[in-house]
């Protein structure tokens, strides 16, 4: 084996990382120690600013109420302070532009005396407000390229933190990213917006069932559950279809993967716990509650959660656990992928994304507490999120496509590409005895008796968990599981937010209707159960608590009338309807331009993607795979002609040589192929380019794809130039 050999490189990775520095030196303080103390939250904002400035930020954060400007000097220069106690130098908007990652530009905070010395500066209106360059961000015809420019808003709901690297500290301030023309180019804006719009409606129907509530705002929750690979850095760096497009584009399985389920909840290899912990440390340090860390199904796959919290901030939380996973693997000559699909045959990843409402108080508006059955509040807002899903299906199909999550969905790992709900069984029958009168009863777990002496008695569920469902209710909110591994979980949660908001709205304005103006606790249960039995007859097709992963199903879904999208184009076109830009205009979230926008965008993204993907092919093919398998070509026909010469029979092996040659032969005419079909994908939109993609690209990266691991199969191991799925899997 040649020093060459990506598996010599490997092996000695794993056993200098056990002897390493970064080994040896992990941190010593401990988590409590440490949360948050890169974040200026309310605790530091307490401290450090006057009490009416601070009762003035608590409001707008815990009310929703607009933030005087005036303040932002007093806090600007606090939180300059702060920054720079802890050796900060420079600060950055940090937001999140619609290419679905963070953009930042850094500046410092000093500034010319104008007697040959410095000063450090930051002013409320530098707090409030950049301007970033935004011709080259995307923006779907927003903007067109000679124009430039871009505003970024602070968001004061956001905490601002500090992030370090190398030897370098950044403050970074939480924006929202519009054009000149205050069209959002972001995922914050559409998020923020329709925060407001759920939380306006939800308020109404908290009006009528709970007179003196004392809310002042109700909160769109959301906590994303994060799953990835981590593999050695030596292999992803000899892999450039790992390097450029995040997955594998060729490769066979290993003899052995997820089989025996044996990786799932198993113990955590060393290396990958240390690197847990690093980044569990640098998260906690940012704020980001991060509680559950495990194996995942597939071997090197990987899990981490947080605790939940309002949506904004999980959101920008969420990305910050994306970027501190890729940037601390490394330290520990460990690659972090976040690709839904970075291995053919076994699981990918996905981001189960958990949602419920909350009032600024409090108070789970999705709690069904003990007497289900008689919580019509509840009831009321359990009704509006099935009715908002039934309408709204196909978009909500539309929020998580995406060229990687089109591998992934409906693959027997994670939910189809059919939209339905999953009650359970305490919410089903209730949903039953509804429609047929009025709900009496609510069931009950009960108790579980195991059977041991030792082992107590424990309590069980009123219902079953699935784990097949799209969208699940899962005790006391809804998790959404067809959220993509990579993506931003801004946009689903804007829309799940925006279509809620509609049905809310339509309930409460039927409620009040039914009412009048001297509502009683009487009319209110009536009309209440009018309402929902109507809402249960017209969208009850959404629900189904059975196993989504069966072709019956399917059938059934189709019987239903519920879409099926089963690529990303399709899925798309949802953003195409008249409805979906009705209701986004309705509240305010998008307008039409704006949604058109998104649309464009995503479309051209997936469509790039995959041009991305071919082209990486066509240069693995002829740059790699067929001069790898010309060589042993070669080897083959010397030991056949050697073998021949010596009057031995060798028809079996001149038969693997003919074999082989017309693999290689069959693999460079499917590369020429390929990039022919590539290069002739014209279009007259993104829309319809990216169909083009689908329908001629994809199958054709199929075909190529197949032949070559046919060789992979039949190679020499040391021979072949990529490192195989048994290395990248399981040595840790």
């Amino acid at each position: 084996m040649t020093d060459q050999s990506p598996r010599f490189h490997a092996v000695n990775t794993v056993a200098e990382w056990q002897e390493s520095e970064t080994a040896s030196n992990m941190p010593k303080r401990s988590m409590t120690d440490v949360f948050g103390e890169l974040t200026f939250n309310q605790r530091v904002m307490r401290e450090r600013l006057p009490k009416s400035v601070f009762k003035e930020v608590q409001s707008t954060i815990e009310q929703g109420s607009p933030l005087d400007p005036k303040v932002a000097d007093a806090i600007a220069s606090a939180l300059k302070s702060w920054a720079i106690e802890h050796g900060a130098t420079h600060y950055t908007h940090w937001f999140q532009p619609l290419t679905g990652s963070t953009a930042e530009k850094h500046d410092s905070f000093i500034m010319p005396d104008g007697q040959g010395g410095i000063v450090t500066e930051l002013s409320g209106d530098m707090l409030i407000v950049g301007e970033p360059d935004a011709s080259s961000f995307p923006s779907g015809g927003v903007r067109q390229t000679f124009e430039a420019r871009g505003y970024t808003a602070w968001d004061p709901t956001s905490p601002c933190f500090l992030r370090k690297k190398s030897n370098s500290v950044t403050l970074c301030i939480p924006t929202a990213f519009v054009s000149y023309t205050g069209e959002a180019l972001d995922k914050k804006t559409p998020l923020l917006r329709s925060m407001d719009a759920v939380s306006r409606q939800s308020l109404r129907i908290l009006d009528l069932f709970s007179p003196g509530h004392g809310a002042k705002r109700v909160f769109s929750t959301a906590g994303a559950e994060q799953e990835y690979f981590l593999i050695d850095r030596h292999f992803y760096v000899l892999r450039p279809d790992l390097t450029l497009t995040g997955r594998t584009l060729f490769g066979t399985k290993s003899a052995k993967d997820q089989q025996l389920d044996d990786h799932y909840f198993g113990a955590i290899p060393d290396r990958v716990l240390a690197c847990m912990s690093a980044a569990e440390h640098e998260l906690y340090r940012l704020g980001v509650p991060v509680k559950t860390r495990h194996n995942e199904v597939s071997p090197a796959q990987y899990e981490i959660a947080p605790v939940f919290e309002t949506a904004n901030i999980a959101v920008d939380h969420q990305m910050l656990v994306m970027e501190t996973l890729k940037s601390v693997a490394p330290r520990f000559g460990l690659q972090c992928l976040l690709h839904e699909k970075p291995f053919r045959g076994v699981n990918g990843s996905g981001k189960h994304v958990n949602w419920s409402l909350a009032t600024n108080t409090g108070v789970n508006l999705l709690d069904p507490r003990d007497e289900t059955h008689s919580n019509l509040q509840f009831l009321v807002f359990l009704a509006a999120v099935i009715r908002a899903v039934d309408l709204h299906a196909p978009l909500l199909r539309a929020t998580v496509a995406n060229a990687g999550n089109e591998h992934r969905l409906g693959a027997n790992e994670a939910p189809p590409a059919i939209i339905s709900i999953f009650l359970g069984d305490m919410l089903t029958d209730i949903i039953e005895q509804l429609q047929n009168g009025t709900p009496k009863s609510t069931k009950r777990g009960g108790q579980l008796d195991l059977g041991a002496n030792t082992l107590v008695d424990i309590p069980r569920d009123a219902g079953d968990r699935n784990r097949t469902s799209p969208f699940a209710f899962t005790g006391n909110k809804f998790e959404f599981r067809a959220c993509a591994s990579s993506q931003s979980v801004s946009w689903p949660l804007a829309v799940i937010n925006t279509i809620v908001a509609q049905s809310l709205d339509e309930m409460a304005t039927e409620l009040e209707k039914a009412v009048g103006a001297n509502p009683t606790p009487a009319k209110l249960a009536t009309a209440s159960k009018t309402l929902l039995k109507k809402v249960i007859k017209e969208h009850k097709r959404i629900i189904f608590n059975g196993d989504n992963y069966t072709d019956e199903w399917v059938e059934e879904a189709a019987k239903r009338g519920l879409a099926n999208s089963r690529s990303t184009p399709e899925a798309l076109s949802a953003l195409k309807k008249r409805d979906v830009a009705a209701v986004f205009k309705k509240y305010k979230v998008l307008s039409n331009h704006e949604l058109e926008s998104r649309l464009n965008i995503y479309a051209e993204q997936y469509a790039t993607q995959i041009a991305i993907e071919a082209d990486t092919m066509i240069q693995l093919s002829r740059q790699q795979i067929v001069p790898a398998a010309s060589r042993f070509q070669t080897q083959l026909a010397q030991a056949v002609s050697a073998t021949e010469s010596v009057g031995i029979d060798a028809s079996d092996q001149r038969g693997f040589l003919d074999r082989y040659t017309g693999l290689i032969a069959q693999t460079m005419r499917l590369t020429a192929s390929l990039q022919e079909t590539t290069s002739g994908v014209h279009a007259s939109d993104e829309l319809a380019t990216a169909r083009r993609f689908r329908e001629d690209v994809v199958p054709a990266m199929e075909s190529l794809r197949e032949v070559v691991d046919e060789l992979e199969r039949h190679t020499a191991d040391d021979l072949w130039p990529l490192p195989n799925y048994r290395e990248m899997l399981f040595l840790k």
